[in-house]
């Protein structure tokens, strides 16, 4: 399988855990397939280890991905560094597929230059947040990272460190209060793409919201996002041309 060719015009494409149709997801060679392609943005998912240092992972547990089935947060990553990721097909035979580091996210983004989406997958703590922050800053890469989180309190914990830094708040469901909240933040939208209309997406613009809508993988409805103007697609599949 490969990806599917669109015409974004303005809007920005995310491979969404990297080039994931391509190779298994949240590993180095989807980073790698992504950092190849057109796409303006990588998107991966980040886990805190036991002992305290970060990984790319969707899943707060390795089952779907590995033949151990381990709890990230209660692993120590010298064992979760072991674990031989399964390949995109299911097979365990190659050597290379790894769960990454965030810093080898963020270096393949830099390498590569694309813009990272970075999730924060769990309810983290101030202390957590500044630690990733921390990390991003010692690749010299903040500049080019937007945080995205289903949990609010998270990326609050961002704009207390830093203000006016590029957010997205991931959510499944558009609701009415959204626009105000958004703006009152200085948040962005990241929404699944089925949620998004003319009217609401008209509404979120005329308050400076900018809008990611994950995960599309059908050109018709890509492309007729793409008319109304969100600014970033996520996607497994779809690339722009």
């Amino acid at each position: 399988m490969n990806t599917i060719k669109v015409k974004n015009g303005a809007t920005k494409m995310v491979a969404h855990r990297g080039c994931s149709c391509v190779e298994k997801e949240n590993t180095l060679a989807a980073f790698i397939a992504a950092g190849n392609r057109s796409y303006y943005g990588i998107e991966t998912d980040v886990h805190r280890t036991a002992d305290g240092k970060y990984v790319c992972i969707h899943d707060s547990e390795t089952a779907r991905v590995a033949a151990d089935n381990i709890v990230i947060e209660n692993t120590s990553f010298e064992y979760i560094r072991k674990l031989k990721v399964c390949d995109i097909d299911g097979t365990r035979t190659r050597t290379d597929l790894r769960i990454p580091t965030l810093e080898e996210y963020i270096r393949n983004c830099k390498k590569y230059e694309k813009h990272c989406v970075l999730e924060l997958k769990t309810e983290y703590t101030y202390e957590h947040v500044c630690e990733i922050i921390d990390i991003i800053i010692a690749e010299d890469y903040l500049d080019n990272v937007t945080f995205i989180s289903f949990s609010y309190n998270d990326l609050l914990h961002v704009k207390r460190r830093l203000p006016g830094h590029p957010c997205q708040f991931l959510t499944g469901k558009y609701s009415d209060d959204l626009p105000d909240k958004l703006a009152h933040d200085e948040m962005g939208l990241d929404i699944w793409y089925g949620e998004i209309n003319e009217d609401n997406l008209a509404l979120l613009h005329s308050k400076g919201i900018e809008v990611n809508v994950w995960t599309c993988d059908d050109p018709a409805a890509a492309e007729k996002l793409i008319g109304m103007g969100v600014e970033y697609i996520t996607s497994n599949r779809l690339e722009g041309c």
